[in-house]
């Protein structure tokens, strides 16, 4: 099998470097967001960022459900991407959530992104009420309910959309046959319950905490 390299801090930044320059404001929330402590882990990595503006753009995705906004770094990053479309977030803190809002209107994105504070199974259910369909769905919330996030996720995303969702490595503690904390399991338990679903393709890439990339087919 081939190795990958791992991606360190170093690394990280080097990509960073040598990708396209970060928006003011996305820096912004990077370094608001090291100041955190350890909650600060609940953003997604710099590559990861990348990686999700390059599949909105070829996709043309113009409908994104987020399930887990934190301080708005994602939030932001798809919205810079998206052209004429809407990203629905979902937070139930609204501490942070007030500060995500700051930071999209900072960026002048705020018209692309309508947030919405409450518990996620709540706002998901009274989204399928609407009837509504989303071109990418991004969850990264509460890991113990994973399974109900995507099991609600699936019946809003559109034929052939993708729902992306965070952390499934979990520090690579899942493939650690030593690690068996309960969020640990949690992570491992939700990988087979995405393995064992005939409805989509799927894989895991490991940009980040890992991300599984699901399509509905």
């Amino acid at each position: 099998m081939t190795k990958s390299i791992k991606i360190d801090e170093t690394l990280e930044n080097y990509i960073s470097n040598n990708s396209y320059e970060l928006h003011s404001v996305q820096k912004e929330i990077i370094n608001h967001n090291k100041n955190l402590g350890d909650i600060k882990r609940m953003q997604i990595s710099v590559t990861q960022a990348y990686f999700m503006q390059l599949i909105i753009k070829i996709n043309n995705v113009k409908q994104i459900l987020e399930i887990g906004t934190f301080t708005g770094y994602s939030a932001l990053s798809m919205a810079l991407a998206v052209d004429d479309g809407l990203i629905t977030c979902l937070d139930k803190n609204e501490k942070t959530s007030e500060v995500a809002s700051n930071f999209f209107k900072k960026a002048k994105v705020d018209k692309k992104i309508n947030l919405i504070v409450g518990e996620a199974t709540d706002s998901l259910n009274n989204l399928i009420n609407e009837n509504k369909k989303f071109d990418l769905i991004f969850i990264d919330a509460d890991k113990e309910n994973y399974i109900k996030y995507y099991d609600l996720a699936f019946k809003l995303i559109s034929k052939n959309g993708l729902i992306l969702i965070d952390n499934v490595l979990w520090k690579g503690d899942v493939a650690n046959n030593k690690k068996n904390d309960r969020m640990t399991n949690i992570i491992r338990d939700f990988n087979t319950y995405i393995k064992n679903d005939e409805r989509i393709e799927k894989t895991i890439l490991p940009i980040g905490d890992g991300v599984t990339i699901c399509r509905k087919v």
